[in-house]
């Protein structure tokens, strides 16, 4: 079902979710968090899209929250806000409103957000573009504690991770970290298979991307050796070698969703290493929402050599 509104406030769109649940006979029990996306109309699909799978394993109030500043400054005339509320097999598994915010409307969503939140509940922000240079000092950030960004979707990925590390607080979170978890997860299964010291390191990756840099300090920050960052043509990751005194320990992901692991003194073995939909990401950063202190770590670890060798 969907209701649109024109024209509203925050309070009626609260009576049109419980008027849309009770004509579909659907309680509001259920929902574990109030999701937040904050976009632009050009982006807001897919990360409705995203947002709707991920409500399959996590139910939820999303919010989507779209700034449509009026051609005509400061002409409150202008200002005004719209919704679209939707319940049952239009909102996935939870409610979702999407709120068009006009005018001056647009400079306080925090105030149009807050009176529907859930209560009681968690809420996490995401930013799919456009993320705040500060997500925790962010009026909406400040609602949130968990906050998701991506770098990714930004010009200069390496400057935005600087950015990021210079104002990270306990609840940020950045997508292109969320990417690694099936490398850290492989590697640190190899190590454990292996059972040796890592004397030298390297990752390779496509140039500027933020998922290489960030496993390339973690890596650096866990096994006290420095990395080498070496450019390829990609796509992303392409590669993680550990260097040992009885061989080389390699993950290889040229492309394509499979890599080889390859530990001294065995034959390479074939393993699923595939690029994961944006729903997944979400879904899994939705799964826990207390700080992640690894994402700090390697966020905050030492800067990145300045120039990388090319192959």
């Amino acid at each position: 079902m969907k209701i649109d509104l024109t024209d509203t406030t925050s309070s009626k769109i609260n009576k049109a979710l419980v008027e849309g649940r009770r004509a579909l006979g659907t309680p509001a029990v259920g929902m574990v968090l109030t999701m937040i996306i904050v976009t632009d109309e050009e982006n807001a699909y897919d990360a409705l899209k995203a947002a709707e799978e991920a409500s399959r394993e996590h139910p939820s109030r999303t919010l989507v929250v779209i700034k449509r500043h009026s051609r005509i400054p400061r002409d409150r005339t202008h200002s005004h806000l719209d919704a679209e509320v939707r319940v049952g097999a239009d909102a996935g598994t939870g409610e979702t409103v999407v709120l068009r915010l006009y005018g001056e409307v647009s400079d306080h969503a925090d105030s149009v957000v807050l009176p529907l939140l859930l209560p009681d509940a968690p809420v996490v922000v995401w930013w799919p573009v456009d993320a705040p240079d500060n997500p925790s000092r962010d009026p909406l950030g400040g609602l949130a504690q968990r906050r998701i960004t991506d770098m990714y979707a930004v010009e200069a990925p390496l400057t935005a991770l600087a950015t990021r590390a210079a104002s990270y607080a306990p609840g940020d979170t950045d997508l292109a970290w969320t990417r690694l978890t099936p490398w850290r997860s492989m590697l640190a299964a190899a190590l454990d298979q292996a059972r040796a010291e890592v004397t030298s390191a390297a990752v390779e990756s496509e140039a500027e991307n933020p998922s290489a840099e960030l496993l390339a300090r973690w890596l650096e920050m866990r096994l006290k050796v420095s990395v080498d960052r070496i450019v390829t043509g990609g796509p992303v990751v392409t590669a993680v070698r550990l260097g040992t005194d009885n061989g080389e320990i390699v993950i290889d992901r040229p492309e394509g969703p499979m890599a080889t692991l390859t530990l001294p003194g065995q034959p390479p073995r074939s393993m699923a290493l595939k690029v994961r939909p944006t729903s997944e990401l979400i879904s899994e950063e939705l799964r826990r929402l207390d700080a992640d202190e690894m994402y700090a770590i390697a966020l905050r670890g030492e800067a990145g050599k300045e120039n990388a060798h090319h192959v």
